[in-house]
């Protein structure tokens, strides 16, 4: 039985998947090779099998086990955020992790993202199922459904993290059939109550709203807060066409790229790679985008067909995001590259989202 459903596997999808994951191991060995955190290429290739097994794993379970506790696992997953503003490690002025000893820190606030989208799928689908469009009471609770873990997030503070649960809750209010007229209130709501804040300087610490201004115009503080832009414009720039190759980075070796195994790996890699590289990366991440969209228009019922979009909607976003923030086009916020940045907890997230994704994808043909 396993073996049959295993024949519905996305082994394309898979190999997409990995073959990111083996330019983000080899990126990582590069980016680090002239300092103290050289080696950090063997852990991302622990937590990559790690997700790998997890991911199978997940596969296994009937998704709509996993509906049934979603309600109770966010009751967990808000708890766990509890506990971090609690318990959690303070590092560089923020707290986001829980020391479980032996050097490994778990981010709660990561694997929230997967249960934010079974939480959200589980309630449209339940409102769906009632046969009417949303109505400002559905679209209330389903903002406080998301609004207090990214409340929670952004005290910690991680305004990246908690800018990735709002694509969650977009594609949940588009697939549950927001009304055009709803969504345009919401919409004005939104650039209003930001103008208001970003005005009255209560929306974004100073240090947040330094990025935003340096990415309005990088040269205002080029040595402080528009250091980060600027190298990695120059990263991106000095690549080429070609390249400059593996370990020949000015950038990147100099240790003028910020974190460039992290939020900055693309701009190391253009740096190293080039034009072609770069459309390369972009190439393959398009290619997983689209198998997700096909899956998720293959899949047996409309909760499925949620769970798909959600995990869809956070991957573009995080590579719209980080990407652009590389090339000057998006401000810093430390948004991970999906599957390239290094980071157990990021994923971790991304396979076992991938592996209810396969999930979904095995039982399109079960009645």
């Amino acid at each position: 039985m396993i073996r049959a459903r295993f024949r519905d596997f996305d082994w394309v999808l898979l190999g997409f998947v990995l073959v990111l994951s083996v330019i983000s191991v080899l990126e990582i060995r590069s980016a680090t090779a002239m300092t103290k955190f050289h080696g950090f290429q063997q852990k991302q290739i622990g937590f990559l099998l790690v997700g790998l097994v997890l991911m199978f794993a997940i596969s296994l379970v009937d998704y709509h086990r996993l509906l049934d506790i979603a309600y109770w696992a966010y009751g967990v997953g808000v708890f766990s955020l509890v506990a971090v503003r609690l318990v959690g490690q303070k590092v560089l002025g923020g707290r986001r992790w829980i020391n479980l000893g032996g050097g490994v820190h778990f981010q709660p606030s990561e694997w929230v993202k997967l249960v934010l989208i079974l939480a959200m799928a589980r309630f449209f689908w339940e409102r769906v199922g009632e046969g009417r469009s949303l109505r400002w009471g559905d679209i209330g609770k389903a903002f406080l459904l998301i609004g207090f873990p990214l409340f929670m997030v952004l005290k910690q503070p991680d305004l990246g993290t908690s800018l990735t649960y709002i694509p969650i809750l977009v594609a949940g209010l588009f697939l549950g059939g927001i009304r055009l007229k709803h969504a345009a209130i919401l919409v004005l709501g939104v650039l209003l109550v930001g103008g208001i804040g970003w005005s009255t300087g209560k929306l974004l610490k100073p240090y947040q709203r330094a990025r935003v201004t340096a990415f309005i115009n990088p040269d205002s503080d080029p040595k402080g807060s528009g250091y980060q832009v600027r190298q990695s414009l120059i990263a991106v720039g000095s690549g080429g066409i070609w390249g400059k190759g593996t370990n020949k980075g000015t950038q990147t070796q100099g240790d003028f790229l910020p974190i460039p195994y992290t939020d900055f790996i693309f701009a190391a890699f253009c740096e190293e790679h080039g034009f072609i590289g770069a459309i390369g990366v972009l190439l393959l991440y398009f290619l997983i985008l689209v198998r997700l969209i096909q899956n998720a228009q293959t899949a047996p019922d409309p909760p499925g067909t949620l769970i798909i979009m959600g995990v869809m909607a956070v991957t573009l976003f995080q590579v719209g995001i980080n990407i652009g923030m590389c090339v000057g086009f998006m401000p810093v916020t430390g948004i991970p590259l999906p599957l390239m940045s290094y980071g157990g907890s990021s994923i971790i997230f991304t396979f076992l989202a991938l592996g209810i994704v396969m999930n979904i994808r095995m039982r399109r043909f079960v009645n």
